[in-house]
């Protein structure tokens, strides 16, 4: 999941950021999908196998995703106000597909999306 999600943030930052731009701040796009998707997840993950509250776990990563790419990359505010709408759709997709193909219900446990094998089950 974090390799799927690592590329859709990349495709998502490089459809905001647009080709030459992309290309410029390569170094810096790789940083901070690492830091947003990467290290988010894991934070999110082992902050809940750890037992940390879900107002540490689950918003900070989220903070992370919503600030760091539109400061990073000094986002013009139809580039932010883009990059906002995209990234807010993109989670619920990325987990709407792992749920429904792989059984996987981890990502947004709150947003129950059956699975291929519950709905085709006798």
């Amino acid at each position: 999941m974090i390799a799927a999600s690592l590329v859709e943030f990349v495709l998502l930052l490089r459809l905001v950021l647009g080709r030459a731009a992309f290309r410029r701040r390569m170094v810096a796009v790789a940083a901070v999908s690492f830091t947003v998707v990467v290290a988010g997840m894991l934070f999110g993950k082992y902050g809940l196998l750890l037992g940390l509250p879900w107002w540490i776990y689950y918003p900070l990563p989220a903070l992370a995703t919503i600030l760091l790419p539109p400061l990073v990359f000094r986002m013009a505010w139809k580039g932010t106000a883009a990059y906002l709408v995209l990234a807010a759709l993109s989670a619920p997709l990325i987990h709407a597909v792992f749920s429904f193909f792989l059984g996987w219900h981890e990502y947004m446990p709150f947003l129950r999306v059956p699975s291929l094998w519950e709905i085709t089950a006798p």
